[in-house]
């Protein structure tokens, strides 16, 4: 019998790695539970502005309760899961504008003179500065990213890795307030209360910091993406209609881009109207039991929030849509309905993957094994003897390790806010403290499953992998961990040098409180 040689191994597929996970938590949440594994600490109260003792302990997933959960939350937790609703209504919107042409031809436009270093910066940029919307900015911008790369006659995988890379570690970094740090910044006060009552932080405290972080992180990630990245990533084969000559702006498809951008800037004005107050029959979107101007536009009860995704999704929809029809790419209801699903055409692998991502983040909450790791590592900031400069730099790296296993800022910070009187009391501003936690949070979280949309990122990169081996989220871990360690290097400096110098971090904070 003849051996078979050179047979291509297959790699673990995402969606085997993640019910893998499954197990192991399952086993392992069981296990930590039988030995009762928790940590204790301190938590202001809401109520009486006092510290309470809050415990954490792990919760059994290897019991009937356990298995019960399981089974009956499995449906209703994917049906709420908002990466599925969220991605499915924004490629509707980029599905018309790839069908009808407007994506193809406005990208062949804007980048066939620019350098490819120039259109990667850009794109970086453009991720880095996007915290502003949160984590909707990773179903936009990972397809957007691809497209791109593709129209630019690039890989698109570079695409995807570049702003999946770019959302997560710049995803603390923000020249303006944003939502989630306008809920940290009311943590964060509570616990500098305990110190100091009258203690309070602008919402320009960190404008001078962010202003140097976006250039330099823009920079250093850039220069990964173009040196490093597109170096290892596989080969990519262009089908045959990306390798047409360069585009010949016609009179249709002016005319398409005249009244995309005719119409879309209607839109655009009436939106922008009704989120700016103060203004006769403005404001509308706004939620006005907010104080900060950001909470107003994105709080729970904001209808700006609440329908932002749908919003950008018909934006994309008049840009696709009046391109089509001024471009004659769309001339009948058939075509419009068929280019509305384009983006839609293969997504049931995509769903799959995204199905399986969320049983595994489901049952590793309700295991509560993250909120222990993270309160154990609170204690450890809490309860050692450093001077500031160590005890900062300690915040920084426990805050890195522990994103791995809860990545949402919010609930991480919950936790660890309440070392910011320890850090007070060795000369920490609490400004400084969140400014180190959300560097370090933002560092890891491209790392880990646990986050949300990190399979956002591994579905794309396999639907866009024509290698006959399957790309498993190791290999997909593995393209981040280059800006990981980069950025790692660049926060911790910074941080150190800001430290030493003592610059202010805006207007009315410092290092020191």
């Amino acid at each position: 019998m003849k051996k078979i040689k050179n047979k291509e191994k297959i790699g673990l597929h995402p969606v085997m790695f993640l019910l893998i996970l499954c197990l192991i938590i399952i086993v392992l949440s069981g296990i930590l539970s039988f030995f009762n594994v928790q940590a204790t600490y301190s938590k202001v109260s809401s109520i009486t502005g006092d510290y309470q003792v809050t415990t954490e302990s792990v919760t059994s997933l290897f019991s009937l309760s356990g298995l019960k959960y399981i089974f009956t939350s499995t449906v209703s937790n994917f049906a709420n899961f908002a990466v599925l609703s969220n991605l499915i209504i924004i490629l509707l919107g980029i599905g018309i504008m790839v069908k009808s042409g407007f994506l193809k031809t406005i990208i062949i436009l804007l980048t066939k003179k620019a350098k490819k270093t120039t259109v990667t910066f850009a794109l970086v940029l453009i991720c880095i500065l996007s915290s502003i919307i949160g984590d909707l900015s990773y179903v936009i911008f990972i397809p957007l990213g691809a497209l791109l790369f593709l129209y630019g006659k690039r890989n698109p995988m570079i695409g995807i890795i570049t702003a999946f890379a770019s959302l997560t570690c710049g995803n603390g970094i923000s020249l303006f307030l944003t939502s989630v740090d306008s809920s940290l910044l009311t943590m964060t006060l509570s616990n500098a209360h305990i110190i100091d009552n009258a203690y309070s932080i602008s919402p320009w405290a960190y404008i001078f910091v962010m202003f140097l972080l976006i250039i330099g992180l823009s920079l250093l990630l850039t220069n990964i993406s173009e040196n490093y990245i597109a170096k290892k990533v596989p080969k990519y084969e262009f089908p045959e209609d990306e390798l047409e000559d360069e585009l010949v702006l016609t009179k249709r498809k002016m005319r398409g881009l005249i009244w995309a951008f005719t119409f879309g800037f209607v839109y655009l004005l009436i939106f922008i109207y009704n989120i700016i107050p103060g203004l006769p029959f403005s404001g509308n979107l706004l939620d006005y039991s907010q104080t900060y101007y950001i909470d107003k536009l994105f709080s729970y009860n904001s209808f700006f929030s609440n329908g932002f995704i749908f919003i950008v999704a018909v934006l994309f929809v008049i840009w696709g849509l009046c391109y089509g029809i001024g471009a004659k790419t769309i001339t009948n209801n058939k075509e419009f309905i068929e280019a509305l699903g384009y983006s839609l055409n293969g997504i049931g692998k995509i769903i799959v993957m995204i199905f399986a991502a969320s049983i595994f983040i489901n049952i590793f909450k309700y295991s509560n094994i993250g909120n222990v790791i993270t309160a154990a590592f609170t204690n450890l900031v809490t309860h050692s003897n450093f001077s500031a400069l160590p005890l900062i730099l300690l915040l920084f790296v426990v805050v890195a390790i522990s994103s791995l296993f809860l990545p949402n800022a919010l609930n991480s910070w919950q936790i660890f806010s309440s070392a910011v009187p320890s850090l007070m009391s060795v000369g920490i501003s609490p400004e400084f403290s969140q400014l180190v936690f959300r560097l370090g949070n933002s560092l890891t979280i491209g790392l880990t499953p646990v986050f949300a949309y990190f399979i956002i990122y591994v579905a794309f990169l396999a639907n866009y992998n024509q290698s006959k081996k399957s790309l498993t989220i190791c290999e997909a871990i593995k393209f981040q961990i280059p800006y990981v360690v980069i950025s790692f290097l660049f926060f911790l400096s910074f941080i150190i040098v800001w430290y030493v110098i003592g610059l202010p971090l805006g207007v009315g904070a410092s290092v020191a409180p």
